[in-house]
């Protein structure tokens, strides 16, 4: 695995970002600014902020005491321009630069092993075109591993604590690169975080529940990105990770992101929470340790909790960007190797983009899909007991989860075309030859045994005694038919009709040899398939209202202040 060398500390005299705009940065760059550890009563959390002491005296778990205290109240340089994938998470790679630099970005990157767990989702088959949609998990670590870290995040009692991911959002770009959909999962939701193996330390950590946040002490990214999986039943590409200075050097790289505030606002108290941001009232572009303020503040936004910050990143990535893909700061070749060099350094990725021109044809997807529909969400939600985290929303999490599963914009601007009568049946259905195959081996409860015979027992009932079996077990979330080209299509819609599948299930594969019918996690008992009450035979085209959809064309855009948190 490729590490790149540990950056030396700054030389005397040499600004860090923060100072160069006029900050200590040994204060306010974090979500709280930390009080001293002695402080009576006070225990410092995960992310440098004083809470409450727990009564089970654990720390740095980002959970319900953190909840509770908060409460609701040229081409060369076109080449090398392009994108933010959110919270600094920026892909620049250098065309027509010489190889000795190809190299040397090369090993500024650190990387990982994709996945930490066993097994796993299988990836979905392309489809008709031969096109297949991209997910890339995009995390934020908290990391104090280097005095840099410890300076911008404050908490230097956590210096030697593993790292949480509190900012995690994934990224879906369609299958025809037409459009793309984030959606942000609050840190504090609790989840199975499946078994998962350390890369490097080879430790093995059994299945548990906790807060998401802490998936990335239990492996590193890939087992956060096993945990998603779990989840959201979406299978994941890749993973980029970023730390705290590294979202500073790219927020100065970039010059400044525009972002506004509906009143005063400074993310300070009496008790010692907040991020230090202070902005009067209006759109000011932020950058270095201000942009990093912005996008950790929590004290101050909206209700002071996980949800009003996730608000505000999305409206930071909207404006970046926007930014960049008019060219804001980026028209010289000194800018673009500071964006190229604060890039790569600050990401690890997965070993699927362990190089520059790999995380550059990445950006060259990206950047076919119009800002107009890019689509942000947050998971809809629900507190738990006591509020002490939050849990998925029954309904309207699966359904924003399946409409990315099914590569459905969520910005429900989709072509919507009328569609066609459906094709009759071709072959008899005694003759239709189709592969049952057991698609249930989820990495958190197990394969259910048997489930590819059962269905195929109860299809040879229907009249389809041709259908055989897959001994090989698989893992996928939904149900689905696959058929191999469009003279196959009535057919495969008559075998989802006899089993009470949805048409959404039926879906032609270039890649497809046969029909085959995959039995899912969503239908691990039984004969006949079972849906949800109320639930219709049309999928959903647009987000649920409780996802707080914000488009990336949206300019109006502008974070609530907290009326405690104004000036």
């Amino acid at each position: 695995m490729r590490q790149s060398s540990v950056r030396g500390e700054r030389s005397p005299g040499q600004q860090t970002g923060a100072q160069r705009l006029g900050f200590d940065d040994s204060l306010y760059a974090d979500d709280e600014v930390a009080l001293p550890p002695d402080a009576p009563g006070w225990t410092p959390d995960g992310d440098g902020a004083a809470t409450p002491a727990p009564d089970d005296g654990g720390s740095g778990t980002g959970g319900g005491r953190r909840r509770r205290q908060a409460g609701k109240g040229g081409k060369g340089r076109k080449a090398l321009r392009w994108t933010a994938l959110g919270l600094g998470f920026v892909l620049v790679a250098g065309a027509g630069a010489g190889y000795w630099y190809y190299e040397h970005l090369n090993a500024n990157l650190r990387t990982a092993p994709r996945s930490a767990g066993e097994g796993g989702l299988k990836k979905p088959e392309p489809n008709a075109f031969g096109q297949t949609p991209m997910n890339i998990l995009l995390l934020g670590s908290d990391g104090r591993n280097s005095k840099e870290n410890i300076r911008l995040g404050g908490a230097r009692q956590d210096a030697d604590r593993k790292p949480l991911a509190d900012v995690q959002m994934l990224l879906h770009v369609s299958a025809d690169r037409s459009n793309m959909s984030v959606i942000s999962i609050p840190r504090d939701t609790r989840v199975t975080i499946p078994k998962c193996t350390d890369p490097k330390t080879h430790e093995n950590y059994p299945q548990t529940t906790a807060a998401i946040n802490q998936s990335l002490q239990h492996g590193g990214p890939g087992c956060t990105l096993a945990t998603w999986q779990e989840l959201t039943g979406i299978y994941i590409d890749h993973f980029m990770m970023v730390d705290f200075s590294g979202v500073v050097d790219m927020a100065d790289a970039i010059g400044g992101v525009p972002v506004c505030v509906d009143n005063n606002v400074y993310s300070h108290d009496s008790r010692g929470h907040g991020s230090g941001l202070k902005l009067t009232k209006g759109t000011h572009p932020v950058k270095g340790v201000q942009a990093l303020q912005w996008l950790r503040t929590r004290y101050g936004f909206e209700d002071n909790t996980d949800i009003g910050r996730a608000k505000a990143q999305h409206m930071y990535m909207n404006s970046m960007v926007r930014q960049l893909k008019k060219g804001a700061k980026l028209t010289n070749p000194g800018e673009l190797t500071d964006l190229a060099e604060a890039a790569t350094k600050a990401l690890t990725v997965d070993d699927g983009l362990d190089t520059v021109k790999k995380l550059y044809d990445l950006g060259g997807d990206l950047n076919r899909v119009p800002t107009k529909r890019i689509t942000m969400v947050t998971m809809p939600w629900v507190y738990g007991p006591g509020e002490a985290y939050v849990l998925p929303k029954p309904g309207d999490a699966e359904q924003t989860f399946a409409m990315m599963r099914n590569d459905t914009a969520l910005d429900g601007k989709g072509a919507k075309k009328k569609p066609a009568p459906d094709p009759k049946p071709s072959t008899p259905k005694g003759r239709l030859k189709v592969v049952v195959q057991n698609g249930t081996n989820s990495t958190v409860t197990g394969p259910v045994s048997g489930r590819a015979s059962d269905i195929q027992q109860r299809l040879a009932q229907l009249g389809y005694t041709a259908a055989g079996t897959d001994s090989a077990l698989t893992t996928q979330a939904d149900t689905t038919i696959t058929y191999k080209d469009k003279a196959q299509r009535g057919d495969a819609l008559a075998l989802a009709k006899a089993l009470g599948l949805s048409k959404s299930a039926v879906k032609e594969s270039s890649t497809a040899t046969e029909m085959r019918l995959v039995v899912g996690n969503d239908w691990r008992t039984g004969t006949e398939f079972p849906k949800e009450p109320g639930s219709a035979d049309k999928p959903a085209d647009k987000a649920p209202d409780s996802a707080d959809a914000l488009n990336g064309e949206d300019k109006k855009a502008c974070m609530k202040v907290n009326p405690s948190y104004t000036f």
